[in-house]
């Protein structure tokens, strides 16, 4: 028997949910795991999941990552984190979700720069200077104006002593 089957299993009763990520290489550690099921990103049967769900072969889960959907299919069972190759053999992705993620990324790609729709806009953070401009506007200062005294205070609450 190889070491890519012997780490796989087969029995009859399941295995955790959380393990079941893990060990398919879907989050980095079984908390993180458990945390994303607790959020409710993860479904399994179109049913809400908990941890401690019983994972069995021919199960189909829907895992939400940040911006990525997927669906897989639960082919096998390993509650041994192993290598990619080993890890991919526990599931198969439906041709559904392939197509979405594809599309997703394209769209992501062919999408304009952030960055570069401020930098055309003009908007974004105002500068230094920018920001003294709108300072002497709203104190009604004019753009040669001396800059008020250095105490100076636009509002101050006082009691009239009268």
């Amino acid at each position: 028997m190889s070491s890519a089957a012997a780490t796989l299993q087969s029995t009859s009763d399941g295995l955790r949910l959380d393990k079941w990520l893990w060990a398919a290489r879907f989050y980095k550690t079984r908390s993180l795991a458990a945390d994303d099921i607790d959020k409710g990103r993860i479904a399994v049967n179109g049913q809400a999941a908990k941890p401690s769900r019983n994972l069995r072969p021919g199960d189909v889960l829907e895992i939400r990552q940040g911006p990525v959907r997927r669906t897989v299919v639960v082919r096998a069972l390993s509650a041994v984190r192993g290598p990619a190759p080993v890890a991919q053999a526990l599931y198969e992705e439906t041709a559904d979700s392939l197509a979405a993620r594809q599309q997703a990324a394209e769209a992501r790609r062919l999408a304009a720069e952030p960055a570069l729709a401020i930098a055309a806009s003009r908007q974004g953070r105002p500068t230094k200077r920018n920001r003294r401009d709108l300072e002497r506007v709203q104190d009604g200062l004019q753009a040669g104006d001396a800059p008020p005294l250095p105490g100076w205070q636009r509002w101050r609450a006082e009691l009239d002593d009268a």
